[in-house]
């Protein structure tokens, strides 16, 4: 297993729609294996694979060690392949944050009660509903697939009042225990990650190593 480096706000692939998981290969078990590993190493309880600079329609959930989570048997630890919303019911407030977005917490409403249907770790086809804190973590990643971030989902008037943060984060100028990409380390990838000696750039006095990972 790896630890990947988490993307942050300002990146392009933020912002790009996931395609789908066309099949199971082990291309996509060890990214699954990854990702779980990133998330649990930067305490998240959710993770899109756009936010490890994969846009495919995959997410990890890990809500085990909440306390609704504790609450489910065994707690929820999963993995869903190309999920569909099927429905939703209800309605809750509250707070949520980001490993892509680090230190900004705000309110979002959504869906107290959703049905998903989704391929598992193992590709099989299931459905399920979740609700609470699962059918958010869930929604939540689902927005990221879609190249939506929950901070599109609050007024525009508070996303206004943040700017200056927004743009710090863009910067890589944020205090954070894992390893991010930035907006200018993305662009210097796409345009220098074949050239052979090219250095990446520093952010907020901090090198952001890069992982290419294949798929």
């Amino acid at each position: 297993m790896a630890v990947l480096p988490i993307s942050v706000y300002g990146t392009q692939v933020l912002r790009t729609k996931a395609k789908p998981v066309e099949s199971l290969d082990d291309k996509i078990i060890g990214l699954i294996r990854d990702m779980f590993e990133t998330m649990s190493v930067a305490g998240g309880i959710g993770l899109a694979a756009n936010q490890v600079g994969i846009p495919v329609q995959l997410i990890v959930v890990d809500i085990s060690d909440v306390e609704e989570g504790k609450t489910a048997a065994g707690g929820v630890r999963m993995a869903l392949i190309n999920p569909v919303i099927l429905s939703q019911e209800g309605e809750d407030t509250m707070e949520e944050g980001c490993l892509s977005i680090p230190g900004v917490r705000e309110m979002v409403t959504r869906a107290r009660k959703i049905r998903v249907r989704f391929r598992d770790a193992n590709f099989e086809l299931k459905e399920m509903e979740a609700e609470g804190l699962l059918a958010r973590v869930i929604l939540h990643e689902y927005d990221h697939l879609m190249g939506v971030l929950f901070i599109d989902r609050i007024p525009s008037l508070k996303r206004t009042m943040m700017k200056a943060k927004l743009n710090q984060i863009k910067r890589g100028e944020v205090e954070v225990q894992y390893e991010i990409v930035t907006q200018e380390v993305e662009s210097w990838a796409v345009s220098h990650l074949s050239r052979r000696h090219a250095i990446p750039p520093k952010n907020g006095g901090r090198v952001h190593k890069l992982k290419k990972v294949h798929l």
